[in-house]
């Protein structure tokens, strides 16, 4: 092979490798690729996994049966505002599920001048079993009670690449 063939043929695998890195593919999480944080745009049903400022991974999502901005418990709306990933469970009612610091300090500063209870237990979680049938087009009715919410299949592509301690921006 003449030495222009194989500098081009490196070229070409090197550039391959470092775009493959700006979208993230079925094999990713099992390279150990994870994210950095994650921004949900509830007006869009849209959840990305971000690295370096690069979007990873998008997923659809179904949220809360209410629409707004999650205020006190029982609302079924989703919160707005910055979280963090605190915990992992593995064998939540929804298959798996990621646990968010809400209520954070501004949840519960509004929830106290307005005298109510914010709530707690906001995850990002899969598909009850008897639901999983539904598979990835749960997202197109919101049903969780203020939650978001993807494929069983899909939270288990997260579960891979969100470690424990991921900021989470949630925005209108």
């Amino acid at each position: 092979m003449p030495s222009i063939s194989r500098f081009c043929l490196a070229v070409a695998i090197l550039s391959a490798g470092f775009l493959g890195q700006l979208g993230c593919t079925a094999s990713d999480s099992k390279r150990g690729l994870q994210a950095d944080r994650i921004v949900i745009i509830k007006s869009e049903h849209r959840m990305d996994l971000i690295r370096d400022g690069h979007t990873l991974k998008e997923y659809k999502v179904a949220l809360g049966r209410s629409g707004g901005r999650k205020l006190v418990e029982g609302d079924h709306k989703t919160p707005e505002g910055l979280y963090v990933v605190d915990s992992k469970i593995s064998e939540s009612r929804f298959y798996k599920a990621l646990h968010l610091n809400y209520p954070n300090a501004s949840d519960l500063e509004r929830a106290r001048k307005l005298g109510v209870n914010p709530g707690s237990a906001i995850e990002i979680h899969g598909i009850p079993w008897w639901f999983g049938w539904l598979g990835p087009v749960q997202h197109r009715i919101d049903w969780t009670d203020g939650c978001i919410a993807v494929s069983n299949s899909q939270i288990e592509e997260i579960w891979k690449m969100v470690p424990v301690g991921t900021p989470v921006e949630i925005r209108l």
